[in-house]
């Protein structure tokens, strides 16, 4: 009596399409996982110099320092900035993923067997990440307006 095993299964699949494998294809396949990575990678090293170009500001700023009011006022500054810093770099990765998960579904589109029937499911996708991306921005919006009234207070 014949049995197959998952192992053989597999290993049979493996020598059959082996000859089918393409590295060039698979190079080109990978492309725009790497391209994401690389978008990634950029927005993180010009956050990082931002913030890096804020602290040092912030140190020079204390340094001609020589009174208290003085000193709470640039602590206030900074605070301020390093806030607008924040946001800003949250409203950046959020853009950035948004995006990605666009490109990702149309990707996904594009490569499915019946891209008409999947079409429907796209649009779903795309409509629900551009509702949260509109309540991530308002929920910014409204943070930004609560900071300023208490600022102001």
């Amino acid at each position: 009596m014949f049995t197959n095993t998952s192992f053989e299964s597999i290993a049979k699949t493996m020598k059959d399409n082996a000859a089918k494998f393409n590295p060039a294809a698979s190079q080109e396949a990978f492309k725009p996982v790497m391209e994401q990575f690389k978008a990634w990678g950029d927005l993180a090293q010009k956050q990082a110099q931002v913030a890096q170009a804020a602290v040092a500001e912030t140190v020079e700023s204390f340094k001609s320092i020589k009174e208290p009011k003085a000193a709470f006022e640039a602590l206030k500054a900074s605070a301020e900035h390093g806030v607008a810093l924040a946001s800003q770099n949250l409203k950046d990765v959020a853009a950035l993923g948004f995006v990605q998960f666009q490109t990702s579904i149309d990707a996904l589109q594009k490569a499915h067997p019946a891209p008409e029937a999947f079409a429907s499911v796209a649009k779903g996708l795309k409509d629900a990440a551009t509702t949260a991306e509109n309540a991530l921005e308002s929920a910014m919006k409204n943070g930004t307006a609560a900071l300023q009234k208490a600022r102001n207070a």
